[in-house]
């Protein structure tokens, strides 16, 4: 079955009271712009998160003012133009139900069912255990049977741990002490999945071939569950632009159809009068189908159906522009070199306990910002968990704080073991009680925690380029470790003359380098190159470049012949590369994300690039023609000595698809 690339979903949440729903869709002409925008599917609420149905159900509670089979009618209107469409059901929120319903809200840890702020839309959540839970698995198949839709879309899954009566029964079932704050978020985890499981396989009873997908449980726990997977990601509505790069990248291995959605909003859910700048949303679309993924443009729907023609007329200049380029990405194939590994799965469901989520960020942070070093080096990579393979890989980066439990353990002595190389960092390859290092192929002892804060690093001779000859901060202290034999020293560590301390008369913050301790900071074996202190998470922090230079001449070391060179290629510009039978393609992204003033993160126009040269290594896939498209202008191209094929375009706008056809 053909997964759609082009999608469209809307929010319709609608306050209770509100009095005009539904009166004015024209559903003729509303799927007639779905049309025009080249839509393939589109997702529309049954039920939103105010509690409220659009369709005539005999389950939930139909909005008071609403006077037709909203969602069937659409449903049938979007069938009849070869549109499919799913039905939208908020799972965790159902504020008119709540509010019925007492019973079935969630009961938190404090004895309270409401939060303190009642504009935040999770002030109050349901409770998958109470009534609720039957209810909510009847209304979504009566959604699937009465309206007639392909699929269903379930969102906000995730909701807080209960004590209600009906979760302490079963808690104690199951030996559970909710008191234990990593058993009650547990055994919480395992009953959102378990609600989700059972939507699923009640769906799939009435509709075996349903889209499913449930929004808030781990990408990785849907596998069974759900069809396929969406990476929701508002740059500008919280999620910022550097979740993009790491999602897409890690969802792409996942083995699922992936829709990468993004929206029209200025701020985020629910702005109806926000508008993104058309190259802003034209980033994020690109920058999915760069990566192998389809596309989702979020919007909301006014409650009378009034249309709004400047969002979609802007939607379907940007579906114009994919739909151009669709023959050399459908079906398309990432390449990569290198993988950063990820030991907890995005987005950290089956990690919300509090402690257990100060671990968690302080991995996925680094994890940030190895994948945004990488690509702004320009690297090919994907993010990889457990659930996917590691062989492919010929170097693994493990970013400051990787632990070393029993499945990394086991595929690391499989990477090195195959001759595999590895970048590491600071607690990275430290053993779990945290007192050696698991694999003597990091060749260093481990000391304990450096004892200077700041320390600074003196690069030695082979990792200099592009580097000031002076001592460099290292921003966030790392670990003291000794060379072992072997192993090739890089780099040493420079001692202030004070730490940063309080000593009773002055609080030492001025903190100049002092003396070569001769410890190293950065060293090199055969297999694997590590770095004392934890690089990633000070870009992170602060992002000084030399820390992403140091990484990029460890990387010349251990990958001297990457799939792809863009010399003075500048840092904010993205670029991939894929494969189809026959050919591959490389897509070259050049906008830039501006911070303006307190919250804004903007694209406002797209860069100009000029003269740039792009490299890509031949791997005996014999290139015979370069164009670009979808123009088809050909390209003159020339072969280096060391088995790369060169092309230089003289001016990118915004965006280039470099297509490389082969014999």
């Amino acid at each position: 079955m053909h997964f759609p690339q082009r999608a469209l979903f809307f929010d319709f949440h609608t306050m209770p009271a509100n009095p005009d729903v539904g009166k004015n869709f024209d559903l003729e002409e509303i799927t007639s712009q779905f049309q025009k925008i080249g839509a393939e599917y589109v997702v529309f609420p049954a039920r939103c998160n105010l509690g409220t149905a659009y369709y005539y159900t005999d389950i939930g509670i139909r909005h008071a003012a609403m006077q037709r089979d909203l969602l069937t009618e659409l449903a049938d209107a979007c069938h009849r133009k070869n549109i499919r469409i799913s039905a939208y059901i908020n799972a965790g929120l159902s504020h008119e139900e709540g509010l019925r319903h007492r019973e079935w809200l969630v009961l938190r840890t404090d004895g309270k069912t409401y939060t303190e702020d009642p504009l935040n839309s999770f002030f109050r959540q349901m409770c998958y255990n109470s009534a609720y839970g039957d209810h909510l698995e009847a209304m979504a198949v009566e959604a699937v049977q009465h309206c007639g839709v392909d699929g269903l879309f379930l969102d906000c899954m995730q909701t807080a741990p209960c004590i209600g009566i009906e979760c302490l029964e079963a808690m104690e079932k199951e030996g559970v002490d909710w008191q234990d704050s990593q058993q009650l978020y547990a055994y919480n985890y395992r009953k959102i999945v378990n609600m989700a499981t059972r939507i699923s396989k009640a769906v799939r009873k009435v509709k075996p071939d349903a889209f499913l997908y449930f929004n808030g449980i781990d990408y990785e726990a849907q596998q069974e569950i759900g069809t396929y997977l969406e990476f929701e990601c508002l740059p500008t509505g919280g999620w910022g632009y550097e979740t993009l790069q790491v999602g897409a990248r890690y969802l792409r291995t996942l083995g699922k159809p992936v829709l990468n959605m993004t929206g029209r909003f200025h701020r985020s859910w629910g702005d109806f009068g926000g508008i993104r700048t058309e190259p802003s949303l034209e980033y994020d679309c690109l920058y999915g189908v760069a990566n192998a993924l389809g596309t989702t443009i979020g919007d909301h729907f006014h409650p009378r159906g009034d249309i709004n023609y400047p969002v979609m007329e802007m939607d379907a200049r940007i579906y114009a522009r994919l739909r151009k380029i669709e023959p050399w990405c459908k079906d398309a194939v990432p390449l990569t070199d290198l993988a950063v590994v990820m030991s907890k799965p995005y987005w950290g469901a089956h990690w919300r306990e509090p402690e257990a989520h100060k671990v968690y960020l302080r991995e996925w942070n680094a994890i940030c910002a190895a994948s945004r070093m990488l690509c702004e080096l320009k690297q090919q990579f994907n993010v990889v968990s457990h659930a996917s393979d590691w062989k492919q890989y010929p170097l693994l980066i493990l970013p400051d704080y990787t632990p070393m439990e029993v499945e990394n353990r086991k595929r690391i002595q499989q990477h090195l073991d195959a001759g595999g190389k590895i970048l590491a960092s600071a607690e990275s390859g430290l053993d779990s009680s945290q007192n050696a290092f698991e694999f003597k192929e990091w060749g260093v002892d481990y000391i304990g925690e450096s004892p200077y804060d700041p320390a600074f690093l003196k690069n030695g001779p082979e990792i200099s380029e592009g580097q000031p000859d002076m001592p460099i901060t290292l921003y966030d202290r790392g670990l003291q470790v000794k060379a072992a034999s072997g192993s090739k020293v890089l780099a040493e560590i420079i001692a202030p003359y004070y730490n940063q301390t309080w000593d009773g008369r002055q609080g030492n913050v001025y903190l100049p380098p002092d003396r070569n301790t001769g410890e190293p900071a950065v060293t090199l074996t055969d297999q694997v190159a590590y770095i004392a202190n934890p690089v990633f998470t000070t870009y992170y922090q602060c992002a000084p470049v030399p820390m992403r230079q140091l990484v990029a001449n460890l990387l010349k070391k251990l990958l001297p012949r990457p799939l792809l060179r863009t010399p003075n290629a500048p840092s904010f510009t993205r670029v991939t590369a894929t494969s189809q039978p026959g050919r591959r393609m490389v897509h070259f992204l050049a906008y830039l994300p501006e911070q303006r003033l307190k919250t804004c993160q903007m694209i406002e126009e797209p860069m100009i690039v000029l003269d740039q040269q792009i490299q890509l290594r031949e791997d005996e896939r014999k290139v015979k023609n370069v164009y670009l498209a979808p123009s088809g202008e050909k390209l003159p191209f020339e072969r280096t000595s060391d088995g790369y094929v060169t092309v230089t375009l003289p001016c990118i706008k915004g965006y280039a698809l470099i297509v490389f056809d082969e014999q």
